[in-house]
């Protein structure tokens, strides 16, 4: 009996000794990232250099004008929870996957609906769903993991940046949220009882996305009116009078709030101090 178990118990260790776990040659990351009224979720590998050559003619990764994954492994995943618009075409909310035909000068970005395909095998031609020609230029700092980033994020617009070895790209993005945003805001100013808080959110928007200031004005002022310890309101007043020339207003409103703010927030005061220094 003591035999076997010690039979067994080198077994066990044996076994136990061949699962050795290494790290991925290629390894892989996900992104997600808040964008306009929804998100973006991005999942790619990232393949090294290791030396060899990268995106050059019959080079051993990444050779121009053939077809790429844009990664190693799986074929790279996004994900847009709302529809965007990438190279004038508009794209539904939906799950697609990325490839790339890069060229020296000009890539071929493909967007294409085949999300169960391992790396180009599967591809078709007939689910690409939009194409976009971007520009290549020259990276600011040499990348040896390949990598892909959601950078320049606006309310309205992003761009998908991809680098490698000394070369990168950016497919711009965009999405429209002025539209709905606006029926919500005239909905909510419509209501029996307004409060401060939705008066200062409906100027924000007036002053931030519509350039509507005359909107913004009466709304700011409300929302001032109701709530007379937001100095973020009355700075946000401030601003507003600034964009609409009234400057002997602004510094008004600009000073009002450094009293407010004092000893409260110290950024306030820089903010309405700087907001001074403009007029």
């Amino acid at each position: 009996m003591k035999k076997i178990l010690t039979i067994a118990a080198a077994f066990v260790t044996m076994f136990a000794s061949a699962q050795i776990k290494m790290p991925q040659a290629s390894t892989t990351q996900k992104i997600t990232q808040d964008f306009g009224m929804g998100s973006i979720e991005l999942t790619y590998s990232r393949p090294n250099i290791k030396g060899r050559t990268v995106l050059k003619e019959k080079s051993e990764l990444a050779p121009l004008g053939s077809m790429w994954r844009l990664g190693a492994n799986a074929a790279t995943k996004i994900k847009f929870t709302d529809k965007v618009t990438i190279g004038g075409t508009e794209l539904e909310a939906g799950t697609y996957v990325i490839y790339a035909v890069p060229g020296k000068d000009i890539w071929d970005v493909i967007f294409n609906k085949g999300v169960n395909n391992w790396g180009t095998d599967g591809y078709k031609e007939a689910e690409d769903v939009i194409h976009v020609k971007v520009k290549v230029e020259k990276a600011a700092n040499f990348a040896e993991s390949f990598t892909m980033q959601i950078i320049n994020v606006a309310a309205e617009t992003c761009e998908l940046h991809m680098t490698w070895g000394s070369v990168q790209v950016a497919v711009p993005i965009s999405t429209n949220i002025k539209d709905r945003v606006r029926a919500q805001v005239e909905k909510a100013l419509a209501a029996d009882a307004v409060q401060a808080n939705t008066y200062n959110t409906a100027a924000n928007f007036y002053y931030e996305f519509d350039k509507d200031y005359n909107k913004a004005l009466v709304n700011i002022t409300k929302a001032v009116e109701g709530n007379k310890e937001a100095y973020w309101m009355v700075l946000l007043k401030a601003r507003i009078e600034k964009a609409l020339g009234d400057k002997v207003s602004a510094k008004a409103s600009a000073q009002k709030c450094i009293e407010m703010a004092t000893g409260k927030n110290a950024d306030y005061v820089t903010f309405a101090n700087e907001l001074i220094k403009s007029l």
